[in-house]
């Protein structure tokens, strides 16, 4: 624990300490409000994909059953690639201090190619390739998102400031998607009467609001780390960082608390993560939602969110992290199996309500115990291992439900599998302890890294 509080008046947010113990240079309230900015920027693309853009790939480009596997294994194929390509990434920014020209790259690209899905023509092979690009850049950005987030915090803040990361993510995606709302609501009014060109403008406010409020955060925020090595060409960068990541593998048993964590969170984040893909098929199937239905409950979600965000951040403050965890994922339990009974709208509405209590407070929680046991020097890699562990098997519970689906024709079933994902996540990670993670970590930074 940090020898004394660094926070005041100006800076509620207490500054990250260098190897030795001595304070670094604080975090000031801007770069701060300029990290959560990206939550904000990139929950367009979160709340309008499973909503507008879904409904644009299942009934517009490709209707019926082609398009609920083109959804389910478009999500599944890109966690793939950005498995296999966050770690390597990581290890790059990390090596040149380039975390934020990582993150302008991915965050830009993608919020290019969601613009560009509402702007070019409807062909199917051309929407099924500019969703692949969307949902892979979205997915690598993370890596250096939460990369700065143990720069920007110390031990005893990364709870408060990871969960309102979380919550202006849930406010900014909220009203990013009341924005595609008002288009269908107004739309007719002013002209605009076919579903498909409000669905399509929809989109173009999903890559416009996920451009522009990206840039305070590349504008604002710069690597605190010093390079460890001079520029390199592409390739050879890339070749050397596979060196750094495989190195980081082979030594992972210096880090065993933390792999222990990062397995539990591969098989929980998979159930939580196709839940959140998958609610609209299952939406579809079983109680016939229509698009704008689904959004008016994913907005409640997001609203809702923001204080569950904030509830589960003050209480890991109190309890504990892994406390906070525990509770969290019995929650998830719950709620699946509860699902397996929905049988009409009102139960899933009442579903949606607890869903948004848990579900940014357990993507914050997580990520705070991530933060608080990750070595100072390889913030952006091990937040990549991270991804890793968040993506390596995430083509699974896509798959997994929509094969159930084609197969059976029953969602309930589908839904119902994904139980296991959460069960064996919570039984993984109730075997971690975190004072001993974080003084792994501590002992990697005294003897220069991992």
């Amino acid at each position: 624990m940090p020898a004394e509080s660094l926070v005041t008046a100006e800076n509620p947010y207490a500054a990250p300490r260098t190897d030795s113990g001595t304070p670094a240079a604080r975090a000031t309230r801007k770069e701060l409000w300029a990290w959560a900015c990206y939550d904000w920027a990139n929950s367009a693309y979160s709340t309008l994909s499973i909503t507008i853009l879904v409904a644009y790939i299942t009934k517009v480009a490709l209707p019926g059953d082609a398009g609920t596997m083109a959804w389910s294994f478009g999500i599944g194929t890109s966690m793939f690639f950005s498995a296999l390509l966050s770690p390597m990434l990581g290890a790059m920014a990390d090596a040149h201090a380039s975390k934020r020209g990582w993150l302008a790259v991915t965050a830009l690209g993608g919020a290019t190619a969601s613009l560009l899905l509402g702007v070019l023509p409807t062909a199917p092979a051309l929407v099924v390739i500019l969703f692949l690009m969307a949902h892979t850049l979205f997915e690598l950005s993370f890596s250096f998102y939460n990369g700065f987030l143990p720069e920007l915090a110390d031990e005893s803040q990364l709870n408060r400031v990871s969960s309102w990361g979380f919550a202006a993510g849930y406010i900014g995606g909220g009203l990013a998607l009341s924005a595609a709302l008002m288009v269908f609501m107004v739309g007719p009014r002013l002209g605009i009467t076919e579903t498909t060109t409000q669905v399509r403008i929809g989109l173009v406010i999903m890559g416009l609001w996920w451009g522009v409020f990206t840039l305070p955060t590349i504008l604002v925020l710069r690597d605190r780390a010093q390079p460890r090595k001079a520029p390199l060409p592409f390739f050879r960068a890339a070749r050397e960082a596979f060196g750094e990541v495989f190195h980081t593998l082979r030594n992972v048993r210096r880090f065993r608390t933390l792999s222990i964590f990062l397995a539990g969170y591969l098989l929980y984040n998979e159930g939580i993560n196709t839940v959140l893909t998958q609610a609209s098929v299952f939406a579809d199937r079983v109680l016939a939602m229509s698009p704008m239905e689904l959004a008016q409950v994913v907005l409640l979600i997001q609203f809702a969110a923001f204080p569950g965000a904030l509830l589960v951040g003050w209480f890991a403050d109190r309890k504990g992290q892994k406390t906070a965890l525990m509770l969290c994922l019995a929650c998830w339990a719950g709620l699946l199996i509860g699902a397996y009974f929905v049988t009409t709208k009102a139960q899933f509405w009442g579903l949606a309500g607890v869903l948004a209590l848990i579900m940014g407070g357990t993507q914050s929680v997580s990520r705070s115990i991530m933060g608080y046991m990750t070595p100072a020097a390889h913030t952006a890699e091990f937040m990549g291992f991270f991804s890793l562990s968040q993506k390596a098997t995430s083509m699974v519970g896509p798959f997994l439900f929509g094969t159930i689906v084609i197969r059976t024709g029953s969602a309930h079933l589908a839904i119902l599998s994904l139980l296991a994902f959460i069960l064996c996540g919570w039984a993984v990670v109730s075997f971690i302890d975190l004072q001993r993670g974080r003084g792994e970590a501590l002992a990697a930074n005294s003897q220069g890294g991992a």
